[in-house]
């Protein structure tokens, strides 16, 4: 038994801050929440003082790349540094990621089943992970990799494609729903796919630049539910985002062109469907070297910005999400400074990071909130995040880290 005294407690509910809340922890499940002053617990309980901290829901990220380290091609494609080191590499990522207060990620592509088989056995140490394993998309979308010259990854017999991330280009609805089904033979939680460009995307491919017509979306979002699987989009905007919402996707993201359909929002409203709008990585991409990236990332930041505070007016849940991978790990409290930024109050960026965040993985029974019965998925900052949301940038800062009622870093406490 575990016991945190003390606490300053924001729940996760959007609910204000509880002073003087004891938090009881039994085996990997948080059994009690009082503001009682207790001093019966049983002799072997751990007793940990809380006291002037306050205390959260272990936070979450609905869209990472912990696979990825950088953006440029020889890395993209495997070309950089041998497998194994690569491995080794994301195997320290996630363990600094776990230590920075981050106990549940969601991986939108590049993560293979095995890190999340090597965690739970406690051979590596890292947050729970939600994994997609690959971006489907149609031929000449995001998933297909093309280099500048026109030669594709595929064309290439030197590198050998990861059986662990199975082909993910599709032609197709046939093909689409086969791509689904491996996707999750191969361990994926979630399916991942895209229906625009992006602002990293190879130019004539922007954020505007659709993928995939509405049968194959529909095919792919029917084949992932009748498979009790969710479907991330990314889709930026123009008529991908139109398909994408039609299809009945569970979640869009990026969403940086939602603004410019007033119907857009209104039916992800009516439909629950959750906006990851990830604006860490366009801070990234506003000084892109590469002219095309660094346009493309300028030109869509007020409707960014537009578009999160309508959803925010409408009801739509805007979760946190990095689209790391490339620009920093741990980087993930930095999206929660963003959300401030557009317009969220602290504490609605810090229900993006935990009880929004547990609804957008369907997770919400288990995780996302303090209260008995979730798990124990806890962390203790020295600093009020409702005052100053960047106290959660600093790992110096992030005293107490608990996952499934195991401390996985403690710093001053």
């Amino acid at each position: 038994m575990k016991v945190l005294k003390g606490a300053r407690l924001i729940d996760g509910t959007g609910a204000g801050p509880v002073d003087g809340a004891t938090i009881v922890i039994r085996d990997n499940r948080i059994d009690a929440v009082t503001t009682r002053n207790e001093s019966d617990f049983p002799a072997d309980a751990e007793i940990i003082d809380v006291s002037g901290m306050t205390v959260l829901p272990g936070l979450i990220d609905c869209h990472d790349h912990m696979a990825n380290h950088r953006y440029d091609l020889a890395h993209r494609w495997r070309l950089d540094e041998p497998q194994s080191t690569r491995h080794l590499r994301t195997a320290a990522v996630l363990r600094q990621t776990l230590a920075a207060g981050y106990t549940t990620i969601r991986d939108a592509a590049g993560l293979d089943a095995g890190f999340k088989r090597a965690i739970e056995e406690g051979l590596i140490e890292g947050p729970r992970l939600v994994l997609s394993l690959s971006i489907i998309s149609p031929i000449g979308g995001i998933g297909d990799a093309v280099s500048p010259s026109g030669v594709g990854l595929d064309d290439c017999c030197c590198i050998p494609g990861d059986p662990l991330l199975p082909e993910s280009v599709v032609n197709g609805a046939a093909d689409v729903r086969q791509a689904v089904r491996k996707m999750v033979r191969a361990g994926a939680d979630v399916i991942k796919c895209a229906t625009t460009g992006g602002a990293s995307s190879r130019p004539g491919h922007g954020p505007r630049d659709g993928a995939f017509n509405l049968d194959e979306m529909e095919a792919l979002v029917d084949e992932a539910h009748a498979l009790d699987r969710r479907v991330m989009c990314h889709a930026l905007g123009g008529r991908g985002l139109d398909i994408a919402i039609a299809a009945g996707v569970n979640s869009i993201e990026h969403g940086t062109y939602l603004n410019e359909n007033p119907r857009h929002l209104e039916q992800m409203a009516e439909r629950g469907i959750f906006f990851v709008p990830t604006l860490l990585v366009y801070e990234y991409h506003r000084k892109s070297p590469q002219p095309h990236v660094r346009e493309r990332a300028l030109a869509l930041y007020e409707h960014h910005i537009e578009s999160i505070r309508r959803a925010l007016a409408l009801g739509v849940k805007v979760v946190a999400g990095t689209d790391a991978g490339g620009h920093g790990h741990p980087a993930n409290a930095g999206e929660l400074e963003c959300l401030v930024k557009s317009g969220m109050t602290p504490m609605q960026a810090l229900q993006a990071a935990t009880g929004w965040a547990a609804e957008c993985l369907g997770q919400e029974d288990e995780l996302g909130t303090i209260a008995p019965g979730k798990l124990a998925d806890i962390v203790a900052v020295a600093g009020d995040p409702l005052a100053d949301i960047t106290v959660l940038r600093d790992i110096t800062r992030i005293a107490l880290a608990i996952k499934d009622g195991a401390i996985a870093a403690r710093r001053g406490v």
